[in-house]
């Protein structure tokens, strides 16, 4: 009997801390959560209650102050109305309030989008970024659904400003046809169907298992389905091709471009309304023919000022376009075309070497090289830039130049005659940087090659030189502003005299009352 009172007595404690355990989660849950527009909007303290709740849950995790989290959110509005009493619920939850949860579900990146099936909370199904509420629509469509709705007449698919993706396929049932059909179901923002018609493979001269592109009634490329053929392989190739050769980055194709599958970007800077932008363009179009599917080729107007902050990221400034620039999305790492002729086999060879792994990636500066400074002309690189400009006890004239620039390296002479007339006077300093190798975090105010003197100053001044470019002018110029930066050091001096002593009467005061006080 004392047994089983016993074993009664345990059972009830452990009832007890299993209900104790489980109440912060009940209480976390007890808030049921709000509709705007039809969408749940989800918290920490409801969202698992919210997953218990809908069978299928579709989640869009936004940063509301983001131009792409503002057209999303109209979408799900949109989508929310449309899927009204069915099992499907929309639900947003804002990342910027709700940093608890999103770290708790691993959620990153700005627009994250996921399905959540039966309450599973540890596995959702990444729904992709959708263009409208009918591209929301479609991804569930075909998730649930299978490759024979995609079978339609082609009349009018063909005929369609919009790209369509059509499959020919001999056999419904073929393993090609599911990876088609898992293409599908990731790029719902485009037009697929499939057909298993002998009139149209004959039409256009192919055999079964092709995938073709259509716009507008013209075949844009065509895809032969190989046994090694994946989903992933079928995507780049249909997203490569959706877009042209070349694409303007703007607002509007921001996302395409940062989300294509293609990680390799050559970027061209240049100014759209400069007298050369349509040859440039065209070689820069002609190249890109060429590398399909390896690297996506994007142009960038620096006359366009909502660019500036991509400009600023690639620290490209406006006159020194046009030039080209490749980076790797995964490692970021930059490349620069060192050359100021963009035609069709410069871009090319320039390209082959990055895909073969032979191009220089372009560093913030330079290695110092040793003996750098025993020369007549000091060879500056990133790291020694500021340091030896704004050394306020000498007049320092640099040059900055690209080694690949005929102008430029026609200077070189120059500079050493320079290094050469004024080699007596220990106060003054002849110096060049590669500004193609190095970053110049300094406001330049012309192309290169630019010769610029900084005065023997504290303040951080840059005069740039416009003379004319022999000994005599680059030495007239320069004792002139040595004579003026002569006068403002009088000045200097003084200031920073007043600013000592009031620094040292300050310490004293505050000395004084430390004493007082003890």
């Amino acid at each position: 009997m004392r047994t089983l009172l016993l074993l009664g007595v345990t059972a009830f404690c452990l009832c007890v801390f299993v209900a104790a355990d489980k109440q912060p989660e009940r209480q976390a849950d007890k808030s049921s959560p709000e509709k705007e527009d039809g969408v749940l909007q989800l918290k920490k303290g409801n969202f698992n209650r919210a997953l218990r709740k809908h069978k299928q849950l579709l989640v869009y995790f936004h940063t509301p102050l983001s131009g792409e989290g503002h057209r999303i959110s109209a979408a799900f509005e949109d989508a929310a109305a449309e899927l009204q009493g069915s099992e499907v619920t929309l639900a947003v939850v804002d990342v910027t309030k709700e940093k608890d949860l999103a770290k708790d579900l691993n959620v990153t990146g700005l627009a994250t989008i996921r399905l959540y099936l039966s309450g599973d909370k540890h596995n959702p199904v990444p729904c992709p970024v959708p263009q409208s509420s009918a591209s929301i629509l479609t991804w569930l469509k075909r998730r649930s659904g299978s490759a024979s709705d995609l079978i339609a007449d082609l009349s009018q698919s063909e005929t369609s400003e919009e790209l369509t993706v059509v499959g020919f396929f001999k056999e419904l049932n073929h393993e090609y046809v599911q990876v088609f059909y898992a293409a599908a179901i990731d790029l719902p923002d485009i037009n697929f169907a499939v057909t298993e018609s002998d009139e149209v493979i004959s039409k256009h001269g192919l055999t079964h298992d092709v995938v073709m592109l259509f716009r507008k009634s013209k075949l844009i490329q065509a895809y032969k389905m190989m046994p090694e053929t994946s989903k992933e392989m079928l995507i780049i190739f249909i997203t490569v091709y959706q877009m042209d050769p070349v694409t303007e980055y703007t607002g509007q194709t921001a996302t395409q471009i940062l989300t294509s599958p293609v990680l390799n970007h050559a970027l061209l800077f240049v100014n759209k309304s400069s007298a050369g932008f349509k040859e440039i363009h065209a070689a820069f179009n002609s190249a890109a023919e060429a590398f399909r599917l390896k690297i996506l080729f994007v142009w960038v107007n620096v006359d366009e000022p909502r660019n500036g902050r991509l400009m600023e990221y690639f620290r490209v400034r406006e006159f020194e376009a046009p030039l080209i620039r490749m980076v790797n999305l995964t490692d970021h790492v930059t490349y620069h075309l060192p050359s100021d002729t963009l035609d069709v086999q410069t871009i090319k060879t320039f390209c082959q070497s990055y895909l073969d792994g032979k191009a220089k990636p372009k560093m913030q500066s330079e290695p110092i090289t040793e003996g750098w400074d025993t020369k007549p002309v000091k060879e500056l690189v990133g790291m020694t830039l500021e340091k030896v400009a704004f050394n306020p006890n000498k007049t320092v004239f640099v040059l900055f130049y690209l080694p690949y620039s005929s102008e430029s390296r026609a200077l070189f002479p120059l500079w050493e005659d320079l290094a050469e007339a004024v080699k007596d006077r220990e106060d003054v300093v002849i110096a060049r940087i590669d500004a193609s190798a190095n970053d110049i975090n300094m406001s330049m105010q012309g192309a290169y090659p630019s010769v610029c003197l900084f005065p023997a100053l504290y303040a951080e001044r840059m005069v740039v030189y416009k003379g004319k470019r022999n000994v005599k002018g680059l030495v007239k110029f320069l004792d002139k502003e040595m004579a003026k930066a002569k006068k403002d050091r009088v000045k200097e001096d003084e200031d920073r005299k007043k600013y000592i002593e009031a620094a040292k009467a300050e310490e004293a005061k505050k000395a004084n009352k430390t004493k007082d006080e003890l």
